[in-house]
């Protein structure tokens, strides 16, 4: 379980498995990207906004940011070994 305090976020990154997040308390929201032509990020749809009982998935290797609406307490199961890939927002 992790803990994230409201306001707080996590820049644009991957992992390599697939991710499922379940929100135990509080409300956040997550930004998809995708890569342009030059390697800058480009926002892909409007958020995903996940409130206290909700689980959201994201597949390996899809770029996402994720944002804390309100104090967070979140479960992560992923299906592969946990990574963290930065993904810079330009060249």
């Amino acid at each position: 379980m992790e803990q994230w305090a409201k306001g707080s976020a996590e820049p644009p990154h991957s992992h390599p498995g697939d991710d499922m997040t379940v929100v135990v308390e509080g409300k956040m929201a997550v930004q998809f990207f995708t890569k342009s032509s030059d390697g800058s990020l480009v926002k892909d749809g409007e958020p995903l906004i996940l409130n206290k009982g909700d689980a959201g998935h994201i597949d390996g290797g899809r770029i996402h940011d994720a944002t804390y609406l309100e104090d967070c307490k979140l479960v992560y199961v992923h299906d592969k070994s946990f990574g963290f890939v930065n993904q810079p927002s330009g060249k």
